[in-house]
């Protein structure tokens, strides 16, 4: 068994400029996992930048609500949605409201920085 605190996770600023605090990353310890698991969070009126991933993305949107993009696709996100992001799919994510996005990612085959394309510097 393994538990982890959120509160325990470090927090960094992502190559998307989202707030981010991965939680499980088989990179970066023995986990017989093929994912890796992240919370990342938008602040009120922010947005991260356009990228791209080569791997499969999941966001469950856990409070807030916000604009995700996908390729030339917008639709309005709100806390208790799941969203699929296809591999190599241009997105961003958009917080308009005035409290903070907080999201869970599941990125498979498990996050790495080669599989990360950032399209747009600071937005």
């Amino acid at each position: 068994m393994k538990v982890v605190r959120l509160k325990n996770c470090p927090q960094f600023i992502a190559g998307d400029k989202s707030e981010l605090r991965e939680i499980l990353n088989p990179q970066k310890e023995k986990l017989k996992l093929n994912y890796s698991l992240a919370y990342a969070m938008v602040r009120p009126g922010k947005k991260t930048l356009r990228h791209r991933l080569k791997y499969t993305e999941v966001y469950f949107i856990i409070k807030g609500r916000g604009i995700m993009h996908i390729n030339k696709n917008k639709e309005k996100v709100n806390a208790g949605d799941t969203i699929y992001i296809p591999p190599g799919s241009v997105q961003y994510i958009e917080n308009f409201s005035h409290n903070s996005l907080e999201f869970i990612c599941i990125v498979e085959p498990a996050w790495k920085p080669e599989c990360e394309e950032v399209l747009e510097e600071n937005g």
